[in-house]
């Protein structure tokens, strides 16, 4: 059981946040290997489906990572932009990434991982978040659109487990979009998650990719209040970990602007996968350049001086700048207060 602070989990110190800003550098970086995947889930930002004709070669994948370390950056983020396991160099970029003495997490939908994936992974010390949207198939496998997703995850889940995940050098996540299909179940799973020793990424849904046409999954923000607050009560009575609810990730926050951006599978950068604005491309321009000439990312960068609207007057601002994926796919600013929030 943990402590009765405020809980959040950041990955990196306000003084780590606080010199990479300085120095316009990075702590970590979002990677997109591919747009290829297995699954069609319905809220996918990506629409990822087929491969891309111009995605990132092996050679500039490994250059963009040798920029990011020269930048500061401590983590490698392989996101599930496609399903990294389908990208044929996959090791080989976990590989290089460890040769540069630096972490490795890993996204994925855990469908394709199997005995001897879970211990490679395992072997080369990789965080692991795995999609886990329900524990009842019928609507796991109706989210990814695809039916047996439900009984491949549950392989998976137990092929890492017998690989010995999770272990205090192996985290093992799960990560839960909210939506009405899975609403109701949440405090179950949140419950499930914590007593398993697995970190559950229970975010809110933002409007964008496939998630447009399926206007069904959207959970109201009052709903969203609700669901919050349960869980912070459960975690709070059950497991010691004390923190306020707001959106976007629960029993945690979105600080990413500051020290990071992602690199998407044909090599744009983009501030985050949600605030989907190029503000460059690694094969015209280095990635420090990009970094330090972008208005996009400084203003970021600047969140809480530049952030406007209800976000701006929050009296939690100084630890919480809402989901700027969100207010951007609703807004068209990534400035502005994120709609989804409940708070006055």
């Amino acid at each position: 059981m943990g402590c009765t602070k405020e809980y959040w989990g950041l990955e990196f110190s306000p003084e780590e946040i606080a010199t990479c800003k300085t120095k316009r550098g990075l702590l970590s970086l979002e990677l997109e290997l591919s747009r290829a995947c297995n699954l069609r889930c319905t809220y996918c930002y990506a629409s990822s489906g087929v491969a891309l004709a111009d995605e990132l070669s092996l050679s500039e994948i490994t250059s963009v990572i040798d920029q990011a370390a020269a930048l500061g950056a401590k983590k490698i983020i392989i996101i599930g932009g496609g399903e990294p396991l389908l990208y044929p160099h996959l090791l080989t970029v976990i590989d290089y990434i460890r040769s540069l003495h630096l972490e490795v997490d890993l996204f994925t939908n855990a469908t394709l991982i199997d005995q001897l994936m879970a211990e490679s992974l395992y072997q080369r010390e990789v965080a692991i978040s795995m999609k886990m949207n329900s524990r009842r198939e019928a609507v796991q496998d109706a989210l990814a659109a695809k039916s047996g997703t439900f009984q491949a995850i549950a392989r998976a889940f137990q092929a890492l487990r017998t690989a010995g995940y999770p272990d205090e050098r192996h985290t093992l996540g799960i990560e839960t979009i909210i939506c009405k299909q899975n609403y109701g179940e949440l405090p179950d799973l949140w419950r499930w998650a914590r007593q398993q020793n697995i970190i559950p990424y229970f975010e809110v849904l933002t409007s964008q990719g496939r998630a447009l046409k399926h206007t069904d999954l959207e959970v109201a923000p009052a709903d969203l209040k609700k669901l919050f607050e349960q869980l912070a009560e459960i975690d709070l009575k059950e497991f010691g970990h004390s923190w306020s609810p707001r959106p976007p990730l629960a029993g945690s926050h979105c600080a990413r602007h500051e020290y990071s951006c992602t690199v998407t599978a044909t090599g744009d950068i983009q501030p985050c996968p949600g605030v989907s604005i190029s503000t460059g491309n690694i094969r015209a321009h280095p990635l420090a350049e990009i970094l330090r000439t972008s208005s996009v990312i400084q203003d970021l960068r600047n969140i809480r001086q530049t952030i406007k609207g209800q976000c701006g007057r929050c009296e939690h601002g100084d630890s919480c700048y809402g989901c700027r994926g969100n207010a951007f796919q609703v807004t068209g600013d990534h400035l502005a207060a994120d709609p989804s929030c409940w708070l006055d």
